[in-house]
């Protein structure tokens, strides 16, 4: 696997195919990125990427229209990532494409994605019917946008996170909706809300809001983002247990949401649309 961010479909010219095309599908792979965190060997989280995909279309045998939402489970140990633009261009790939059967999409799109991030991936379709059972929801925590800072400083520095060390350890859950980072490519900003839950020595809120502001002029892809968030907090701030989750505004139809963990609740985080999705 050679492909890199620069030569993918991203901030260029690219014809919209109508017809299937599994061979649009653009895989980076992680370890680029990861070599610049130090993270060789094993990974000190383990976690996913949860996709949405709301603009997916294709022709039933009677060359009816039909539609749903995707939602793509992707593990964060796969090998690769898989270029945003590429992936809408694939979904558009099958918009005059006939199908017996949502089931029938369903296993191409496994099959494809799983080609793609190099690892078995879970798809799962929530048809037009299903539609108005679809819930929103935010994500939970004591919101770190409330305090009144100044900030001089647009890229991230983990040498801006402090904890008390010396303190009893303490567990909460921190939230903020002032992430923002810019794509690798293009340089187009991506929005998103953070939820850091954490066990250990109590984190300095205003040190942490300051550092996820930080990201605001910084240039990686989201998976990217969250995994040096997870790993500047781990290092600085000596945690027990530490999550990362985030969820991305949406883009061209997709919207990518990473979470990272060191500990298990026996749950995944709640794929809950929130109200800037």
């Amino acid at each position: 696997m050679t492909n890199s961010a620069d030569l993918s479909p991203l901030g260029k010219s690219a014809a919209y195919r109508s017809d299937y095309a599994p061979e649009l599908l653009f895989p980076i792979p992680r370890q680029g990125k990861r070599d610049e965190l130090q993270l060789h060997g094993t990974l000190p989280f383990f976690g996913v990427d949860i996709w949405n995909a709301y603009e997916l279309s294709w022709l039933n045998l009677r060359g009816k229209p039909q539609v749903a939402i995707a939602r793509v489970t992707v593990p964060a140990d796969s090998p690769n990532i898989v270029e945003s633009k590429s992936f809408k261009l694939y979904l558009n790939s099958f918009n005059q494409t006939k199908l017996a059967s949502a089931d029938a999409l369903q296993a191409l799109l496994q099959q494809d994605l799983s080609g793609g991030f190099g690892a078995p991936v879970q798809v799962a379709l929530t048809l037009q019917e299903q539609f108005a059972g679809l819930k929103m929801g935010e994500l939970d925590g004591l919101l770190l946008d409330r305090l009144d800072i100044d900030i001089d400083q647009y890229t991230p520095s983990s040498l801006l996170l402090k904890a008390a060390l010396d303190e009893a350890p303490v567990e909460e859950k921190l939230l903020s909706h002032l992430l923002k980072s810019n794509c690798l490519v293009t340089g187009q900003p991506d929005w998103g809300s953070v939820q850091i839950h954490y066990a250990g020595p109590q984190i300095d809120q205003e040190s942490l809001l300051k550092y996820l502001i930080g990201f605001r002029e910084h240039n990686e892809f989201h998976e990217q983002c969250v995994e040096r968030i997870f790993v500047d907090i781990l290092r600085q701030c000596a945690p027990q247990k530490l999550a990362v989750y985030a969820r991305y505004t949406r883009r061209g139809g997709l919207d990518i949401n990473p979470w990272r963990s060191n500990f298990s609740t026996g749950q995944r985080p709640p794929n809950l649309r929130n109200a800037r999705q």
